[in-house]
């Protein structure tokens, strides 16, 4: 049913293998608890309808990782974290050829967190264990059901991909589907710059000084995280900023009773963090406020916005959740406000979704910007 891969010259037999097709069915078991970078434990690839299992702790990946890149077709399910462990064990950032069918999902109907378990059971009338969830997949030997339980995970993935993508191409949605892929991926390779991760954390309540030490607490976490490999939480919770910034504590016992912070992070970084929260740059530099909420602006646009948005829903059969995330309407909301280059909009809303809707979104928004803007100048 499978082969558990430890050995170097047995994977030498499977990248043979993959060199003789080039769409390949994907999922990786890792553990990621106490660290910011992923540990691989198990990397499951069907190829040529056979399972493999390959060992992450004990294999030289590095021919492996080049096949994946030159792929026909690369499929996952729910395929995020597992494109993020390729990005960092790879060191590039640049996998175009995936197909996720969660998001292949999405698009006939079925929500966008559809689980793999669900996927199989709606898709094929298949029912599988999930009961090794969180087992500890660096631990050394796994066991059966361990192994097993792997193997599953990328046993019926093929065939889960071509029901899929057959039924995409009847409603015509296979080429939206496939582009939403890459988009996807292409956003998981993206780093934010330093000086924007507070965009992340802050919100339309914040004042511009309040932002200006979010972006510097912000800064400082992320180059904390890298250097020690941790994850973000273990050094300041993104709540936790905001606790920091509503309050500004002036001294160590005030750091102490901020929500969530950990003593040892009072002890080993308090008069860092206090410091990021008293000395900030000149006010000119300090960042603009942001932009309220879609629901904010004036009382009608919503209905507008909504009835433009099913419109599309029912010219094409795209499921709304689909059409449009709540965090790239606000990010049309920002342009318009912000009179932004459109080439600075989430690449989702320049692909095919463009003429369709985004478009007539920005639109419907431009013929509200009066009462936007005079909400922008009222906030500051």
């Amino acid at each position: 049913m499978f082969q558990f891969i430890q050995q170097q010259p047995d994977l030498e037999n499977i990248l043979h293998l993959m060199s003789q097709t080039s769409i390949y069915g994907l999922d990786t078991e890792f553990i990621k608890v106490d660290t910011l970078w992923p540990k691989l434990g198990v990397f499951q690839i069907n190829v040529a309808d056979q399972v493999f299992l390959l060992d992450g702790a004990s294999l030289d990946l590095s021919l492996f990782w080049e096949k994946l890149f030159q792929a026909q077709q690369n499929i996952f399910h729910a395929c995020s974290e597992d494109i993020d462990l390729i990005y960092h064990y790879a060191q590039q950032k640049t996998l175009n050829n995936v197909f996720d069918t969660q998001v292949g999902m999405s698009f006939l109907g079925h929500g966008l967190q559809v689980s793999y378990q669900n996927a199989l059971k709606q898709m094929l009338d298949v029912d599988i264990d999930k009961d090794q969830t969180r087992s500890d997949w660096l631990a050394r030997p796994l066991s059966p059901e361990q192994l097993t339980y792997a193997a599953n995970d990328v046993l019926y993935l093929m065939n889960l991909s071509d029901k899929i993508q057959n039924e995409l191409t009847d409603k015509d949605l296979l080429d939206f589907a496939l582009e939403d892929c890459r988009h996807l991926t292409y956003e998981i390779g993206q780093e934010t710059p330093l000086e924007r991760l507070y965009h992340d954390i802050g919100n339309y309540r914040h004042s511009r000084r309040q932002l200006m030490q979010l972006q510097q607490l912000a800064a400082w976490r992320e180059q904390i995280v890298k250097a020690l490999n941790y994850p973000r939480s273990f050094i300041l919770k993104s709540s936790t900023m905001i606790d920091l910034v509503e309050k500004n504590p002036c001294n160590h016992f005030q750091l102490s009773g901020i929500r969530d912070i950990r003593q040892n992070i009072v002890r080993d970084h308090g008069k860092t963090i206090l410091d990021l929260l008293k000395f900030l740059p000149e006010q000119a530099e300090w960042p603009l406020r942001l932009a309220r909420p879609i629901r904010h602006s004036s009382k009608d646009i919503g209905e507008k916005v909504d009835a433009v948005i099913q419109a599309v829903v029912n010219e094409t059969t795209i499921p709304k959740e689909v059409l449009m995330r709540k965090k790239w309407l606000n990010a049309l909301y920002q342009h318009v406000v912000f009179h932004n280059d459109e080439q600075n909009l989430p690449a989702y809303l320049l692909g095919w979704r463009y003429d369709l809707l985004t478009k007539p979104l920005i639109d419907v928004l431009h013929a509200d910007e009066n009462y936007l803007s005079t909400q922008m100048k009222v906030m500051e």
